[in-house]
């Protein structure tokens, strides 16, 4: 599949290759759903010269009976993952544990003919232990081991696992060449109803998470959840009519993140977007409060995940957004968390 927001990250890994220099571990990055995966594959096809072995690998489903490592159909390579079934409790973990990853540097340290290629997905849900214990195999590794590991969020990864991996970062993207991707994967209905530049606005560069989002559903609520915002925004008495917004406090406060963020870039480069509310909010609002607000809804969206009041966080929120096309001075609502 050839996926040309990865074209800056395979051109990279084919010139390690071509000179002789790909390093014993590698660390992809990227936000979800940006496909580290397919990445992998597609490096991993490359070093085989054989692109479809490994794509018959089903190890992105669960398996229903404990495991700690995965075979591939690829003699020579292993997976290690999130979400098996734990042997000891019968649950499904939610990490990676040490078991698995002791299991992982095992089978790497055993000798085989051809290249071994050990996979973790998702790195930074190793827990501290686990990270811990494959540290040595990351320092000593066997000759014609290549170890790739795949992860969300690089920050959440030990220092020491980082600093041992050649990182390889896919970025989001907004070119022209990955917006015409993405409609051609879209039906003729969906290219008539959908602006794909938009879509991949509303999802920040990420066309697998446009997919989704269009497959099952949740483009429509979340369409829904704009349109309401900006009513709110250019017709203020509409606060009083939030009622949908009972329960999904949490995608209210991402929607409407998504709407300062391009709002702020918008106004920045002099421009106007697609959508007529939202220019009007740009004419008027200043932005040092457009600024401002991204700020306090960045922070109640990390204070969604403890036990704050979520709802009088977003109502605290609204009141600033019905107002921000005149005010005249930005209100201090972070202190009412």
């Amino acid at each position: 599949m050839n996926l040309p927001w990865h074209d800056l990250a395979l051109s990279k890994l084919q010139k390690m290759i071509d000179q002789n220099h790909l390093p014993h571990a590698l660390l992809i990055t990227g936000v979800e759903k940006i496909g580290k995966f397919e990445l992998m594959q597609q490096l991993v096809g490359i070093l085989l010269n054989d692109d479809e072995i490994i794509r018959r690998d089903n190890i992105l489903e669960d398996m229903d009976h404990p495991v700690l490592i995965r075979r591939s159909n690829y003699t020579n390579m292993i997976y290690c993952r999130a979400g098996e079934i734990n042997e000891k409790t019968k649950n499904r973990s939610k990490d990676i544990r040490i078991d698995q990853i002791r299991t992982f540097c095992e089978a790497l340290n055993k000798t085989a003919d051809g290249l071994q290629i050990g996979v973790i997905f998702y790195g930074d849900q190793m827990n501290v232990s686990a990270a811990n214990s494959l540290l040595k195999t990351l320092e000593e590794p066997r000759e014609n081991t290549l170890i790739i590991i795949l992860a969300h969020n690089v920050q959440n990864l030990p220092a020491t696992i980082v600093s041992r991996c050649q990182n390889i970062h896919i970025a989001p993207s907004y070119s022209q060449q990955t917006q015409q991707w993405l409609t051609e994967q879209l039906s003729e209905t969906q290219q008539a109803d959908f602006d794909v530049e938009q879509l991949l606005e509303n999802t920040h560069g990420v066309p697998f998470k446009v997919l989704g989002e269009l497959s099952d559903g949740s483009y429509a609520a979340y369409q829904a959840h704009q349109n309401q915002l900006l009513s709110i925004a250019t017709h203020p008495l509409m606060i009083n009519q939030t009622q949908d917004f009972e329960g999904n406090e949490l995608e209210v406060l991402d929607c409407l993140q998504n709407l300062v963020i391009e709002a702020i870039r918008l106004k920045t480069s002099g421009q106007e977007g697609g959508l007529v509310e939202l220019n009007q909010v740009i004419r008027t609002a200043k932005s040092e409060f457009l600024f401002k607000l991204l700020d306090d809804v960045y922070l109640a969206i990390h204070l969604s995940k403890t036990s704050v009041n979520i709802k009088l966080l977003l109502d605290n929120i609204l009141i600033v957004w019905s107002h921000i096309t005149h005010l005249k001075q930005y209100p201090q609502i972070s202190a009412n968390y």
